[in-house]
């Protein structure tokens, strides 16, 4: 974090906007403004519209935490501005948001470095709703959203390809369904914090994520220890060559029958959710750091040219 002349650093935290993740944005902000409050600063709680760039001149805060997620918060638009205003913000820069939120161009990435993922094709909305565009099972998401909104999964057994709701964007992904485990891990810096397990009744969606009772998280996972350190190395090596800042979580499935062989990378979250059931925050939590020490050290890594 750039120094500042105030006796108490003033942050702005941006939350809410226009994405489908906006609820979760504003619970993440207001959880997060709390905890530096907690931690000494002083915290403003903004929610962003189009008037945000004029806003934040307004403010002059020392620092932005950014706790938007989805397209324009999370995918490199907000982190352009804010390098136009000159001001230090939190998490990943444009480039490794641009990337991450950007689920094919992510799988290119990682194969270049070598780790492991799931068969997948790009295809059209209207192409998937009329045929399988490849054998079932499979999921089907948008390429450049995140939080599991508008995920479809079409069973083996299904009689005919998924009725897509006309809320997905033109261009999905489609990507072959692997059965097991559903495994997540936070890199926090250089620092692979640990790995969850996410156990849940069924597929694992949005509201899976961020109801109460949704999921339950077994952190540290009861896994193989090969399979432990595999999450832990993968979600690193992911981390650096996405170019990610901060915090970011890389999330996995695991099937136990093929072994080391049955695991494989699905996405990065450059802006995990902070919300009182989400993962980041808990791992943090059993790595022995508080969640008012993690928004801290997140405010401290702030920079520009990120």
């Amino acid at each position: 974090m750039v120094g500042s002349s105030r006796a108490t650093p003033k942050v702005a935290v941006i939350m809410g906007g226009p994405s489908a993740e906006r609820e979760v944005s504003l619970s993440s902000g207001r959880e997060c403004a709390a905890a530096l409050r907690d931690a000494g600063f002083d915290a403003v709680e903004v929610e962003a519209s189009r008037d945000l760039c004029a806003r934040l001149t307004e403010l002059k805060p020392d620092v932005v935490f950014n706790a938007l997620h989805g397209r324009w918060g999370e995918d490199g638009c907000v982190q352009g501005m804010l390098e136009w205003l000159r001001i230090p913000y939190t998490h990943s820069g444009v480039l490794a948001s641009a990337l991450a939120m950007d689920k094919e161009r992510t799988k290119a990435a990682y194969r270049a470095a070598g780790l492991p993922v799931a068969e997948s094709v790009l295809a059209r909305r209207e192409e998937v709703r009329a045929r399988h565009v490849m054998p079932p099972p499979y999921v089907v998401k948008p390429y450049n959203e995140g939080s599991s909104v508008g995920v479809y999964l079409v069973h083996e057994a299904a009689n005919g390809p998924p009725a897509l709701s006309d809320a997905m964007p033109e261009m999905v992904m489609v990507e072959a369904y692997v059965p097991g485990r559903e495994l997540t891990v936070t890199v926090m810096g250089e620092r692979s914090l640990t790995v969850t397990d996410i156990l849940t009744e069924g597929w694992y969606d949005y509201d899976a994520k961020y109801k109460p009772g949704g999921s339950r998280h077994v952190v540290p996972a009861e896994v193989p220890p090969e399979i432990f350190d595999a999450c832990k190395d993968h979600a690193l090596r992911a981390h650096r060559v996405l170019g990610c800042r901060g915090i970011s979580r890389t999330d996995f499935r695991w099937d136990a029958a093929r072994g080391l062989a049955g695991l494989v990378l699905l996405e990065t979250n450059t802006q995990p959710g902070m919300t009182p059931t989400s993962l980041s925050p808990e791992q943090a939590r059993v790595a022995g750091i508080s969640f008012p020490d993690l928004c801290r050290w997140l405010v401290e890594d702030a920079s520009c040219d990120r």
